[in-house]
């Protein structure tokens, strides 16, 4: 549905050229759900941009249902409101002076979608009922909550039923309980639509919870493209691994095939055919694949710390634990069963290690 090759956009300032999108590559199939994470300054509000026509790149091509909408080489350039997309920004944008209904009619009555006449009313409720605001359509939209006034953005966007809808971080300006709420709402509107999304976040619990894919970014590429499960349980390398969600680095080096030596010990890992003995690598673990005991267990590598912090986030605790002068984060579920200074046996999982260069 959306086919970006070889994107390279650039902008000029007073320190030069300032590369914002490097050579990317992305396919977004027919009813997707793809997230671009990264933090800011990486590219992918401008990659976002140049498929709804709003940043021209400099280089590259871009199709939209097999149609070129954009591209250098054969000088097309197809502007927005002929791309057949919906779009949602950060801010609502939202018509303050107009009810919730006539913001979202607006499309189908002053846009180049237009509906006929005899249509408008039906499809505009359509909308409204998708995001759960037909009893409100009569409302000034300014009366509205910021999540709802979110959702009539929303409704405004799919009114036309566009083959696209592009979304740049649309709930960065809601509290985190709502951020939660609307979360759902989009997975489940989107899917019953059956819209193609390309999503911009930075927020990784907002990426891992809405994407069917991740596209991690960093100054201006692609780092990884996966499933949300593959993100996170098999980052590709460090930088994916620090960005999506929490991870330990510990300083090693590679003693012997599946074996490095770390500040506590010997660990048993899967060390890259490339590195050889003597090799210095980074050992990586998330919080949750670390366990905390009051006892040494027989069938489960540990070593010996002490508590030095503990912070109880109601259904988690999150610990740190120093192991030979190394801090370790730990989760563990539930109430915490251990207080600061402490000792306290830490568990090492030979399964969860990752190893970077």
């Amino acid at each position: 549905m959306i086919t970006i090759r070889n994107l390279e956009k650039v902008f000029s300032s007073n320190r030069g050229p300032v590369w914002a999108v490097k050579g990317l590559d992305l396919v977004v199939e027919e009813g997707q759900f793809v997230v671009l994470l990264g933090p800011s300054g990486c590219g992918k509000t401008t990659t976002l941009r140049c498929v709804a026509g709003l940043e021209r790149p400099d280089r590259g091509s871009i199709e939209i249902a097999g149609r070129f909408v954009d591209s250098t080489e054969e000088g097309v350039y197809v502007p927005p409101e002929r791309r057949n997309i919906g779009m949602v920004f950060q801010s609502y944008a939202v018509w303050p002076h107009l009810s919730v209904y006539d913001n979202v009619v607006l499309p189908l009555t002053e846009g180049r979608q237009r509906a006929p006449k005899n249509q408008v009313r039906d499809r505009a409720l359509e909308a409204l009922t998708l995001v759960r605001l037909q009893d409100l359509e009569s409302r000034p939209v300014t009366d509205l909550s910021g999540g709802q006034q979110q959702r009539v953005a929303l409704a405004r966007a799919i009114v036309t039923r566009p083959k696209v809808l592009l979304m740049d971080e649309p709930l960065s300006n809601l509290d985190a309980r709502l951020r939660d709420q609307m979360r759902f709402e989009l997975k489940k509107i989107t899917k019953s639509v059956g819209v193609t999304t390309l999503y911009v976040t930075h927020d990784q619990s907002e990426a891992l919870s809405l994407g069917d894919r991740i596209c991690v970014m960093s100054d201006g590429k692609i780092l990884q493209d996966a499933p949300p499960q593959e993100i996170y349980a098999s980052p590709a390398n460090r930088f994916v691994a620090e960005f999506v969600g929490e991870m330990n680095f510990v300083p090693s080096k590679v003693v012997g095939p599946g074996e490095a030596d770390s500040p506590f010990g010997r660990v048993r890992c899967s060390v890259p055919p490339t590195c050889q003995n003597g090799s210095e690598i980074i050992l990586a673990v998330r919080p949750e694949h670390l366990g905390l005991s009051r006892q040494p267990h027989q069938s489960c590598p540990s070593v010996q710390g002490r508590i030095v912090h503990v912070n109880y986030v109601g259904d988690s605790t999150f610990f740190e634990v120093e192991v030979s002068g190394v801090p370790l984060r730990i989760k563990q579920p539930g109430a915490p069963g251990f207080s600061v200074g402490e000792p306290a046996t830490v568990l090492l999982s030979p399964d969860a290690w990752h190893v970077y260069h």
